[in-house]
């Protein structure tokens, strides 16, 4: 009777181990640059918008209430998503910058 219960015990914990483990999260493996460029303008604007909020949220809370691995976790995700939000962005050059660029066309060509 004690060998049933704990082979059915055992099972359980195994089958309960396994599922957890399906459940969890499938991130893309691809990298940033290759899926914001996969992205639409539509998806960038909507994507841009999350992070806005999601920044706006995190500026919001009460952050003394926090522990020190959420805090490091918080910055964590602060930092991917200023990383994320500046490949959606793009490249711009400053006034400047396109000055010198045409200085240099004109005396090289």
């Amino acid at each position: 009777m004690k060998t049933k219960i704990s082979i059915i015990l055992t099972s359980l914990i195994l089958i309960v181990s396994i599922t957890n483990s399906y459940a969890t999260t499938i991130d893309d493996k691809r990298p940033l640059k290759e899926r914001i460029a996969a992205m639409t303008e539509e998806e960038k604007k909507a994507r841009a918008e999350e992070i806005r909020n999601r920044v706006e949220e995190i500026r919001a809370m009460d952050k003394s209430t926090l522990t020190r691995a959420e805090k490091k976790a918080l910055k964590k995700e602060l930092r991917k998503m200023n990383k994320e939000a500046k490949e959606i962005r793009g490249i711009y050059l400053s006034f400047g910058a396109i000055i010198i660029i045409i200085l240099l066309l004109i005396l090289l060509l």
